[in-house]
């Protein structure tokens, strides 16, 4: 895939004039405040790209799984905090409720989630269930017309701002994956509480916080696809999740790649610009060889996963490859940058911050490696 068509160039284009009009010129200061943008995250609503997924009989955008891509990594070329907030909506909430959700489902929740006015999370992730995600302890008991949750979840991305929450408990813990179910809860109903708010590395505006459920009724027909069936949606999920940090992964990089050609050719050494510097262009060079193959492999698996073909592998591949790419290029820029790359008045340092967490959340390179190689070894 070599060449976009025009609409898809047209919806990039317009993610990159908001992006850059709206999203960076505020991105240092909510790094250093730690702000939530919900204005952001409504305007984002407004252009549809909270919904892109969402079919329009839905309230949704109806776009594809590429221009999703091409979007997300415009934002986060701007501020990647508020890139995870677009992605996790998209990917983790509205996906799996258009796929897995009953016409009930989609008509209750999807719309007021695509149009900005609701937020989403998702909640996997436990203090004994990180990589190994079917180790669910979160407890589901059957009481009537209700499921009953306890447990704890952490790590979670736009918990202290979520309104919907697509999350997983198990109704028997000795089966691990295979008691797993997942369901749709809304943050006003009791015994659902946000407990404590993390304070991170980097992605700073974007909220994360655990979630604690005790004693927390949840509707039967909240049930998100079949009893027991839960892991199936989480892991189909993660795919693309997997993508839309990969993109994320790529905004970080082009960005980190675009700072370092404009100081290289501004900063002088020895009488010339660094820019004439074996050394530098080297670094340069090897940036931008790194994100052309990351953005190729994460095109790929978007039009692969867009068109309905098994993508695990692919997804995993564009992941772990656009998101060590990121962590690499961001290191080259605050060293091409010298000593002021150290230094919060410069843009490059927010960028290595925010990198690194692209190698963890979504399954970390390591879990994308196991993925990959048994896709071959069987």
């Amino acid at each position: 895939m070599f060449e976009l068509s025009e609409e898809h160039k047209q919806i990039r284009d317009m993610a990159r004039d908001f992006a850059r009009g709206e999203v960076m010129p505020g991105a240092a200061e909510r790094d250093k405040t730690h702000e939530f943008p919900a204005e952001l995250v409504d305007q984002l609503g407004e252009l549809g790209f909270m919904g892109m997924f969402v079919d329009p009989d839905y309230g949704g955008s109806g776009m594809d799984v590429l221009a999703y891509v091409l979007a997300l990594e415009e934002i986060c070329y701007a501020d990647a905090g508020v890139g995870v907030i677009m992605s996790v909506n998209n990917s983790l909430v509205c996906w799996p409720l258009m796929t897995f959700g009953n016409h009930e489902q989609k008509l209750k929740y999807l719309a007021p989630l695509a149009s900005g006015e609701k937020l989403g999370c998702y909640a996997l992730t436990e203090p004994n269930a990180g990589s190994d995600a079917g180790a669910q302890r979160t407890r589901a008991t059957k009481d009537g017309d209700h499921y009953v949750l306890d447990g704890t979840k952490m790590w979670i991305t736009n918990g202290p701002q979520a309104d919907t929450i697509v999350t997983y408990a198990n109704l028997d813990v000795e089966q691990r994956h295979r008691g797993v179910c997942a369901f749709i809860v809304e943050k006003d109903w009791d015994g659902y509480q946000v407990g404590k708010v993390e304070e991170k590395l980097g992605i700073a505006c974007s909220g994360t916080s655990e979630l604690v459920y005790s004693g927390l009724r949840v509707p039967a027909e909240n049930m998100l696809h079949n009893e027991r069936e839960g892991f199936k949606v989480a892991m189909a999920t993660l795919d693309g999740g997997r993508i839309g940090i990969a993109a994320q992964a790529l905004g970080i990089a082009q960005r980190a790649l675009d700072l370092s050609v404009s100081y290289a050719n501004e900063r002088e050494a020895f009488g010339k610009p660094i820019a004439t510097k074996q050394a530098i262009q080297w670094m340069i060079a090897d940036m931008a060889c790194r994100i052309e193959s990351a953005r190729l492999m994460t095109h790929k698996a978007a039009a692969m996963k867009g068109s309905g073909q098994r993508a695990s592998r692919e997804c995993s591949m564009a992941k772990l490859l656009a998101s060590e790419t990121a962590n690499f290029c961001a290191d080259k820029a605050l060293q091409i940058h010298g000593g002021y790359g150290y230094s919060k008045e410069y843009e490059v340092e927010r960028l290595y911050r925010d990198a690194r967490i692209t190698t963890l959340y979504e399954g970390t390179s390591e879990i994308q490696r196991l993925v990959i190689a048994r896709s071959y070894l069987g």
